[in-house]
């Protein structure tokens, strides 16, 4: 089989391996991989009605945290190829 090129003409397409394996577009949103395989995620509940947390609770959920080794073989499978 070949595909019209507009430079070329008529090119042969190549042969790829079927089919690729597609990261969850939710796992690209939420999650980092660390260099040392770990997986940061953002803490929850720090959208909204944060007035009705205390200032200990706000400030401990700031940033990020690790994954628990048990939810991580998880992540990794919904991202195959890694996450950038």
């Amino acid at each position: 089989m070949a595909v019209l090129d507009a430079s070329f003409g008529m090119v042969p397409m190549k042969e790829t391996e079927m089919p690729k394996m597609k990261t969850k577009s939710g796992v690209k949103k939420r999650f980092k991989i660390t260099a040392s395989g770990k997986v940061k995620h953002g803490v929850a509940g720090k959208r909204h009605r944060l007035i009705s947390h205390n200032a200990k609770y706000i400030r401990q959920n700031r940033g990020t945290e690790v994954l628990a080794k048990a939810d991580t073989a998880r992540v990794h499978a919904w991202a195959p190829y890694g996450l950038k």
